[in-house]
């Protein structure tokens, strides 16, 4: 797994960060522990290293095949996927009731990104399965629950969200597809679903489409959407299996993802679709956002997972490819060629992958574990107030790990030179792989309205306030250590940076210039995590000073000369030690640029909307 991901940091952040092992004081996960924690994450390490990694460059290559109406995924998912399924990782974090185990949902997360650095293209089938699930489970009647859910957790069948259309994108308020209510109940079904991910493939006999459309005398807008379970097979009277009307008229030649199967889905050609409705007519938004959170954050553990890949292959390239004399004898021809991660630029690009993917990774975390401690709370207060937290950090996590996850696959290129930029190497795939992540499941530009129109401002802005409490319970732990008081300094300046932007932008929201906050919603939430991610490596840094200075004492080092050997000797000093640079290095790096960052926003410069169409270009 050292290959694909970093283990010991991910361990780093789990139980001595976070000390998710806690969990099991709990009721709801009582029954669990650290040992069982850290055996299910070597088993799903071992699984993807041994079984998704090997089938994704040939994946990639041979990609998905659409022949008469049938989409085949490559031959070499099969394997992994029956081997993923039989071993119960789906429901991984569901509870037993439905065929799962009722792992806290911080550790699935981590799971969720070993197995997507293996193959995310692969891992994407089991995603939207899961999703499905969740929305059935949680809105769907009786009947519908015991023909189908069981299924669907185990992987024995699959399961979508068909919300896009043609005409349609990001604008569901627009969309076409209809319900006709029939006497049995249920509802017929007619629409074009577009860019629909596992619309059909042969890894299931049977597709559970979660399908968005608009009854008879709907509301016009979002307000008069509701969703419908959809099967690709129904059951019949006889209790079989039959065809339900659904069909696959092709599916998209893509930058990156080839084995994920995006289909373009008709419904109802020969007028005998059959769907069943979710909750109420009209409340299909609200029910379907229960699912698209569950997607963006699993798409912000994408770009958390193609970053890390890309930065451990980047490393391990870095310490094997020979090339150039160390800086202080460049000038010396005869001077022995040394690895290029002795070269200063080199290690830069590595320090910046090394603290922007252990940041995303405690970012996303963090909400899994906020998601656990919703499930179990002791009480109402502290479920409000994890959801509270969590609201906030989905956005983050969506749009800040698909950004910077792909950052840093552009670096492991880099890293990699020429190489890198061909197929020598995995990491262009990794790039490709990563690019769709800050597009679907809404765009990062919407995350970025949600955080601004609707996180922020809810409860006139409780859940920011509720936030900066917690940190600052934390940060007051942090500012006794004297070692680390210079960067306390820098984030502390940084984060007032971002809560000024949010005084500012809730001033222009009562004026008439309320475009503003919308026009800078998209660098005001990059700001926010660069501070949420700051902060969240400073607290590592704080975690991880102590512990070395414990092996500092415990081997009586007492120089700088000790220091060295100690690095050089002993790797959890070594590791702790690099957990301090990752820190040091994002804040003056990246903090340092925050007050540049919100005057930018505060400039209010509005040359983006008064420049003419045609300023743009004459065409």
């Amino acid at each position: 797994m050292k290959l694909l991901l970093d283990e010991r940091d991910m361990k780093f952040v789990l139980f001595e960060q976070l000390k998710v092992d806690r969990l099991c004081e709990r009721p709801l996960y009582a029954e669990h522990s650290q040992e069982l924690f850290e055996m299910s994450l070597d088993e799903a390490g071992k699984l993807a290293e041994k079984e998704f990694y090997p089938a994704n460059a040939a994946g990639d290559r041979e990609g998905c095949r659409f022949e008469d109406g049938r989409v085949f995924v490559p031959e070499s998912f099969h394997r992994p996927w029956n081997l993923y399924r039989e071993g119960g990782w789906l429901a991984m974090a569901d509870e037993p009731e439905v065929g799962g185990q009722g792992f806290p949902s911080v550790i699935s997360a981590a799971c969720v990104e070993t197995f997507g650095a293996g193959n995310w293209s692969l891992l994407m089938y089991a995603g939207l399965t899961h999703g499905a699930a969740r929305l059935l489970q949680k809105h769907g009647p009786a009947e519908l629950r015991s023909l189908y859910l069981t299924r669907m957790y185990s992987g024995e069948w699959t399961g979508t969200m068909c919300l896009t259309e043609p005409q349609a994108g990001t604008d569901l308020g627009d969309l076409r597809t209809k319900a006709v209510r029939r006497p049995d109940g249920a509802y017929h079904i007619t629409g074009r679903k577009t860019f629909i991910s596992s619309g059909m493939h042969d890894l299931s006999e049977n597709i559970i489409h979660m399908v968005l459309a608009r009854t008879e005398g709907a509301p016009k807008g979002t307000r008069g959407i509701s969703v419908f379970l959809v099967p690709r097979l129904r059951f019949g009277l006889d209790g079989a299996l039959e065809d339900n009307d659904v069909a696959c008229t092709g599916i998209e030649r893509k930058l990156g993802i080839h084995g994920s199967a995006t289909c373009s889905l008709n419904f109802g050609e020969r007028g005998d679709c059959v769907g069943h409705l979710l909750g109420r007519e009209n409340e299909g938004m609200r029910i379907m956002f229960d699912m698209m959170n569950e997607a963006r954050f699993f798409v912000g553990i994408q770009g958390l997972s193609l970053g890390d890949a890309a930065y451990m292959h980047a490393l391990r390239y870095a310490k094997e490819r020979v090339q150039g004399a160390p800086v202080e004898k460049m000038r010396d021809p005869e001077a022995e060629r040394v690895p290029i991660i002795r070269h200063p630029d080199v290690r830069r690009m590595l320090m910046t992958m090394k603290s922007s993917t252990e940041g995303m990774r405690s970012l996303v975390y963090l909400a899994g574990y906020c998601l656990d401690i919703v499930r179990a709370a002791r009480d109402e207060q502290e479920r409000e107030l994890f959801q509270g937290y969590l609201d906030l950090l989905i956005p983050l996590c969506k749009s800040v790990c698909t950004d910077v996850g792909f950052r840093v696959c552009e670096t492991a290129i880099q890293v990699h030179g020429g190489y890198g930029y061909c197929r020598d190497y995995p990491v262009e795939q990794f790039l490709r792989d990563c690019k769709i992540a800050s597009i679907y499941e809404g765009t990062n530009g919407i995350q970025a309205l949600d955080l601004v129109g609707r996180k922020l401002t809810f409860k006139n802005g409780q859940l920011l306030k509720n936030a900066l409490l917690a940190i600052e319970e934390i940060l007051g732990k942090i500012r006794k250590n004297f070692r680390l008081r210079d960067l306390v300094r820098i984030y502390e300046e940084a984060q007032e940076n971002a809560v000024q932007v949010a005084r500012f932008f809730a001033l222009k929201g009562m004026t008439d210039e309320f475009h503003v906050p919308i026009l800078y919603a998209k660098p005001y939430l990059d700001l926010c995590g660069d501070v949420g991610m700051g902060f969240l490596l400073l607290w590592q840094a704080h975690i991880a000073d102590r512990k070395f200075q414990e092996i500092c004492r415990d081997h009586r080092v007492q120089d700088e000369e000790g220091r060295e050997r100690l690095l050089r000797e002993n790797r959890s000093a070594a590791f702790y030690f690099g957990k301090i640079c990752s820190a040091r290095f994002f804040v003056n790096h990246v903090l340092t640029q925050a007050g540049g960052k919100a005057r930018a926003i505060m400039n209010s410069d509005k040359s983006a909307l008064e420049i003419p169409d045609y300023g743009f270009a004459l065409q």
